[in-house]
């Protein structure tokens, strides 16, 4: 009994916890420079657009070009995480975060600045599907929704870190300057600020880019090339005991050797058509419900709707910046606890009451606090829903042998939806039935609107999958399609 208990505690790994962590953060730091790729725009289009000259379709391709770029790298990423790996696929594209960092601030032609934002934009599609594919390989089932969250937190702490940085590039707080320095100060950041504001990137886009030589690959993906040893040794660092990691090594063979012995699960059959629909929708609801026109605009709607100079509307994006950081942390300790289906009503119907409370003090011309109040309210929501409670879905859902190509059909949909309210936003905002009919308010009803579909959808086809080993979550969706038949 004595030796029993001593051979169980040399085979135990008391460090597990911190080793999981520690590649996590590594990993999630792609969150942190889709983040701040994200929010650097934002900051940085309100002086580029008046250095190029920019009408209104050329701000929105200028501001959409990269998530062009991004669906792009996601179309591709399932390929590579399959073929090279989830670990080489994050080294590519963390050289390409910083060749496109470096490259939109020298450019000097919309041409040149939209080819390097595409680069990035190539960067962040490849990243956004093998980061949280990636955690959630390596997370205990207990805990993978906490840990795929951390990505999401990542990219709140993006948006907050860029919005910093632009606002102190851009000159910091103005307040007291006469109108001449005032001048001076956009003058500057016309010239020569934006391109500081993207430089700022290439910091963070480095540090990705070196520490992921240091983690290991994921031990599914070893265990698909049938590197089993391999699979084994990683397994014993991110799990308890040895007996655990070879339960987890078990597990994972009777899985791949169950879709082998069934000649692969194909996307095609019913029940993986249904949960590819649902990653699908998830993806596309999760931008046409407005949070990217928010983010890439959110200067831009204070500088006009709220009445802001385009100084003191980098100071606001500070508020955007600020609680969505805070409420990502509300999900990320609730999503192992209350489940992904709770958050995700709750969440969407304070993005609903955000949504409308912004539209009715724009229609009415009620401009101020309120709506300030009503922005935040909209990004807290979505900080504690739609931001991580999708990721942590779209990176469980999927059997380990289509994981790849299904988690990449779902993610290029985010994305080319993302470029599509981009792309969009602006021409609804300027357009003639917007101005005329509805004071500016109709991009934020639209958008309430698809809050009241994703409720719906959410409540009659969205399972509960808290708890479950990635092996278990096929047999959730059998059983979800059998009671919804």
């Amino acid at each position: 009994m004595n030796a029993q208990t001593m051979n169980n505690d040399a085979e135990s790994n008391p460090g597990y916890r911190r080793t999981i962590l520690r590649n996590t953060i590594v990993v999630a730091l792609a969150g942190l420079l889709f983040g701040y790729d994200t929010g650097v725009i934002g900051g940085s289009q309100l002086y580029f657009t008046e250095y190029f000259q920019l009408s209104p379709g050329q701000q929105g391709w200028a501001v959409s070009s990269a998530i062009w770029g991004c669906l792009f790298g996601a179309m591709i990423a399932g390929i590579l995480t399959k073929g090279i790996s989830r670990k080489y696929t994050l080294i590519l594209s963390g050289f390409l975060f910083s060749i496109s960092a470096w490259g939109s601030g020298v450019a000097d032609s919309l041409d040149m600045l939209v080819i390097y934002r595409i680069i990035g934009g190539v960067g962040v599609g490849i990243a956004s599907m093998a980061a949280p594919m990636y955690i959630a390989e390596i997370s205990p089932p207990k805990e993978r929704g906490r840990m795929v969250s951390l990505y999401q937190l990542a990219i709140v702490t993006g948006f907050f870190v860029v919005f910093l940085s632009t606002y102190f590039i851009g000159g910091g707080n103005t307040e007291g300057l006469s109108p001449e320095n005032i001048a001076q100060l956009h003058h500057h950041n016309v010239e020569q600020g934006w391109r500081i504001m993207l430089w700022s990137e290439l910091l963070p886009a480095l540090a990705f880019f070196i520490l992921l030589f240091f983690v290991p690959h994921s031990p599914r993906w070893l265990m698909m090339k049938g590197r089993e040893d391999e699979a084994r040794v990683v397994l014993r660092k991110l799990t308890e005991t040895a007996d655990d990691a070879e339960s987890e090594l078990n597990d994972i063979r009777i899985s791949l050797s169950d879709t082998s012995r069934h000649h692969r699960p194909s996307l095609l059959t019913r029940n993986m058509l249904f949960v590819l629909f649902l990653g699908v929708m998830l993806s596309v609801f999760q931008q046409v419900t407005g949070i990217n026109a928010i983010l890439y605009y959110g200067a831009e709607i204070f500088s006009n709707a709220l009445g802001y100079g385009p100084e003191d509307a980098l100071k606001q994006q500070l508020w955007l910046g600020a609680v969505n950081f805070a409420f990502t942390f509300v999900a990320i300790f609730t999503v192992d606890r209350w489940g992904r289906k709770p958050l995700l009503i709750t969440g969407t119907l304070g993005m609903l009451l955000g949504l409308m409370t912004l539209g009715l003090t724009i229609y009415t011309g009620q401009m101020g606090v309120i709506s300030l109040i009503a922005i935040l309210t909209f990004i807290g929501s979505f900080a504690l829903s739609m931001g991580p409670v999708v990721w942590v879905m779209l990176s469980e859902i999927f059997p380990n042998s289509v994981r790849s190509v299904a988690m990449s059909i779902a993610v290029a949909a985010q994305w080319l939806f993302n470029a599509i309210v981009a792309n969009s936003f602006p021409l609804v905002n300027g357009s003639q039935l917007n101005n005329e009919q509805f004071n500016g308010a109709l991009p934020y009803f639209i958008f309430a609107g698809f809050c009241v579909l994703t409720i719906f959808f959410v409540w009659r086809f969205i399972p509960e999958t808290k708890g479950l080993t990635l092996e278990e979550m096929e047999n959730v969706w059998v059983k979800n399609k059998k009671s919804s038949s």
